[in-house]
């Protein structure tokens, strides 16, 4: 059931998943069982027409008067995006960001975790970032093995991003998170997504200097 709906999804269906999952999960820890469309919409910022039009992918579970039953909407978000089970990631890179990265608590309600973390810098190396042990580089590829780790953040200066890159991929990462601003290149099987906090900066910029009069089109 699940699988072939997955096959059905449409790409930016799935890339709204996420933010429908964190809105519902937060909800659930206060309490609430159900959720209407428009009220989804509120907290998202989306569409109503465009909720109800996304979740016909789950199935017709939603009551007219009544809304959606948010433990069942989690249940299948979550089996849809894989987040339903423990996935390990690998974290190279102990400077602030990766720090910030490594200890966030949100990842681990989503079945993220942070399981090892590596750094060329010999005053970093040994530390601990929350209770993971920064590692040396060069224990990178067979850690990586040892724990099964198949997804990677790259958190580190732009002039290492590459070389980090491939060493991940070489090393059977599968998907990688680049938080840096630089364009890496991955090969064929291996999922790239950039993370530059700038461009979403500079994105939301424009709107804002829409409303106060700065941009002319």
């Amino acid at each position: 059931m699940y699988a072939s709906a997955v096959d059905r999804i449409p790409e930016g269906v799935i890339e709204r998943l996420p933010a429908y999952l964190n809105i519902l999960i937060q909800l659930r820890t206060d309490g609430v069982s159900t959720v209407s469309s428009a009220r989804l919409g509120e907290l998202t910022g989306v569409n109503p027409a465009q909720i109800r039009r996304d979740l016909t992918h789950f199935g017709s579970f939603g009551k007219r008067g009544v809304g959606y039953d948010i433990g069942v909407l989690v249940e299948r978000i979550q089996h849809i995006l894989g987040s339903d089970h423990v996935h390990r990631f690998a974290l190279v890179g102990a400077g602030n960001l990766g720090s910030a990265i490594a200890g966030y608590g949100g990842l681990r309600q989503h079945g993220l975790m942070v399981t090892a973390i590596f750094d060329n810098d010999s005053r970093k190396i040994g530390a601990r970032i929350g209770d993971i042990v920064v590692q040396s580089m060069d224990e990178l590829e067979a850690t990586l093995q040892k724990q099964n780790i198949r997804i990677g953040i790259v958190a580190v200066p732009p002039e290492a991003a590459q070389t980090v890159t491939d060493r991940l991929a070489a090393a059977g990462v599968r998907v990688i998170l680049n938080y840096t601003p630089v364009i890496v290149r991955v090969p064929e099987g291996v999922t790239l997504h950039n993370t530059d906090p700038v461009q979403e900066l500079l994105h939301t910029l424009y709107y804002l200097s829409r409303r106060e009069g700065v941009a002319h089109v």
